[in-house]
Parts: C-alpha cells; structure tokens; sequence
C-alpha cells in the first residue's frame, strides 16, 4: 500500500469519529447567519411582551400583570431586563398574536411538530423533513458545515435529505498530546489532509473548552464557536415553558435562560451579531386567562421573539386583537401564521426566492406582504 492509499484510509477511519466530524468545512454563500431557537412547551407571549396598555390584561391576569419594564405601549418580563439594551438599540423586538396552522388540540408533541415540519397540517401529509432543511436544499454550495443542529434533542426543524451537522454537549473532545503529535507526523506535508488536520485538532479545542458549565450556556458557546466560522445556521432548542402553576417562578427561570443565551450570542460573535438574525419560536400561546393555580393553560396565538443586529427591532410588529374578543373565549386571536415571518427573516437574510419559500420551504403559505424584519 503506497502513503497516499495509506492516507486516504485513515482519513476515512478518522472522519468516522465523534472529533473529526466537523471538519468537513465549506463556506456556506453570503454572510449573514441565522438561529433558530425552539422554545419547547410553549412560551407564554403575554407575559414575556406584556400588553399593559389593553383596558383587560390586568382583570384577566391579577397576579400576573405587573412588575414590566416599560418599552413604549408595552413591557418586557422582568427577567429580559438584561436584553434590555437590545431593545433600546434595535436588535430585539417580538411579533404578537401570531401562531401556526395548528388548532385546537393543543398537543406539545403534534404543536412542535407542525411548527419544525413549517406545514399547514401533519394529517394525510407523507413530508417529515424540517423547513430549515428544506431551505438547505435551495442553498446553492451548502454542505453540513453549514447548519448544525445544537442539543441532545431531536430537531425536527433540520431534519432531513440536505447535510446537517449536530453537537451535543454531553459530547467531549478531548484528544491527548500524543494524538495530536501523531496527526501532525502521518499528514505532514500532505496537501489533501495537512490542513483538514490542523482544523479538527483546532475545532476540538474549541469545542472542548465549552463542555463546562450549564447546558444552555454550553449550548450557546459552541453555536458561537460554529457560527464565527463557516457555519451560517444553527438551530437549538430551550425546553421547561409549560407553566401551569406557579408561572412566575417558572417564567422567572426560563427568561433568565433566554437572556443568557442571547447575551452570549451577541457578546461571543462581536463583529458576526450585524450579519445575524435570531428567531424564537413555540409551538402554540397560552390561555389570556390565568387559572386558579397562578399559571396558565394551553392556548393558541402566541409571540415570536427575535434578536440581532441584522434584524430590525425595538417594536412589536403585527396586528393587536384585543383581549375582549378571545379565540373560543380563551386565547389570544392569532391576526398572522408565524411561518410568514419566518419566511421574509430568510427571504432578507438568504434572498431566498418568495416563491421557493412558498411552495418548497413553507408549502401552502401565503407570504402576505413585508412586515419589514430586515
């Protein structure tokens, strides 16, 4: 066997491993990044964007309603106190009253697969690839260095036939001195496999010093590693908004979660945060009403929260519906499908055709006209 067969197979061998998986690496085109965060259990929107100003919010939410911080008509959730500075500077904002095709049921499991699937139903529909995979495959030059998927979940919303690469943190990449020292001496001088080398035993090292800490903060670390590279997309998700009882608490933890992934973007990509766009999304609202354990049930329009310095924020975008004429005299009316903004956050980021992101990446959405996120 001549070196170059003997290399060509160990490479193959090492491509196979948990460390070298990355290193595929192709510039995805253009540079502007996208993440997509899955908030699992649905997000109460009404209490995270508050709506102060309707004459009903307080009367239906007596133990709920108060303590925002005032952003013109409306508040934030204390716990966002510290994205605050993003609000004031243009990279936050949220879109109300909005929600998925989804109706009625109120299912965590068929609300989260809707919402990834980005279909108007999953009933008598063979497609279960996700729209962000879907929108891969209209990328010209994309490759799995590309899009990561980030979390030991399962995400629906990157599944399927483009290339995707994941990441979880229970992952460790540690690789010993003598490791290092022996891929330095076998692809020296090698054209083909010197430089992929010196990449992997680099993304190792990035990827090893994030594995401490808390898994949200583990998380956003490494999609910040990812996404100051090639990587153009990430998705992940952020569980534990299912707040039926004790909503305050829970609202409390999951905010301050939020926030701390999104100040570690931001403080993490510095020069990328202009070129990237954040979207929030759950799988359906809450009920306008809280219930008698100081929490609130499964509802239906609900808010999309969207973060920086690519998209244009500091307001709250959509149509208010009031809170005095309820769906089924018990959610927030959803005015818009959240697949719409969705579509023009990656037709201003990618230029992605509108027809492609109608009929291929959303099939049957009507994109309706600019909201104006970029």
């Amino acid at each position: 066997m001549d070196r170059r067969t003997l290399l060509a197979g160990l490479g193959c061998s090492l491509a196979a491993s948990p460390w070298l998986t990355p290193v595929a690496m192709a510039d995805a085109p253009g540079e502007n990044r996208l993440v997509v965060i899955v908030l699992r259990g649905a997000m109460d929107g009404l209490d995270a964007i508050q709506p102060v100003f309707d004459p009903d919010y307080a009367s239906l939410r007596p133990t709920l309603s108060g303590g925002g911080l005032p952003i013109g008509d409306w508040a934030l959730h204390p716990a966002l106190a510290p994205l605050l500075p993003l609000w004031r500077a243009g990279e936050m904002g949220a879109v109300h009253a909005v929600s998925t095709p989804y109706r009625d049921k109120r299912s965590h499991f068929d609300g989260q697969d809707i919402l990834e699937a980005g279909l108007p139903a999953l009933e008598g529909s063979a497609v279960r690839d996700g729209w962000l995979n879907r929108l891969l495959s209209v990328m010209p030059a994309m490759s799995a260095e590309g899009a990561y998927s980030v979390g030991r979940e399962r995400m629906l919303v990157l599944d399927g036939a483009a290339p995707v690469s994941r990441w979880s943190p229970e992952v460790r990449l540690r690789v010993s001195p003598q490791a290092e020292r022996l891929l330095q001496l076998v692809f020296e001088g090698d054209p083909l496999f010197e430089q992929a080398s010196d990449d992997a035993l680099r993304i190792a090292g990035e990827v090893d010093r994030v594995t401490g800490g808390p898994e949200h903060m583990r998380i956003a670390e490494f999609a910040v590693a990812r996404l100051r590279e090639s990587t153009r997309i990430a998705s992940f998700s952020l569980g534990g908004w299912d707040t039926h009882g004790n909503q305050a608490g829970h609202m409390r933890r999951t905010l301050g979660r939020l926030s701390e992934m999104i100040t570690t973007l931001r403080d993490g990509l510095g020069p990328v945060w202009e070129k990237t766009g954040v979207i929030c999304l759950t799988e359906f609202g809450r009920t306008a009403r809280e219930n008698g354990t100081a929490g609130t049930d499964h509802g239906t329009g609900g808010a999309m929260l969207y973060f920086g310095g690519a998209l244009n924020g500091g307001r709250v975008l959509g149509r208010w519906p009031g809170l005095n004429d309820l769906y089924e005299d018990r959610d927030l009316m959803p005015v818009r499908d959240v697949r719409a903004y969705a579509g023009w956050a990656l037709r201003g980021l990618f230029g992605t055709p509108i027809s492609e992101l109608e009929q291929g990446v959303f099939p049957g959405l009507d994109m309706g006209s600019d909201p104006g996120l970029i």
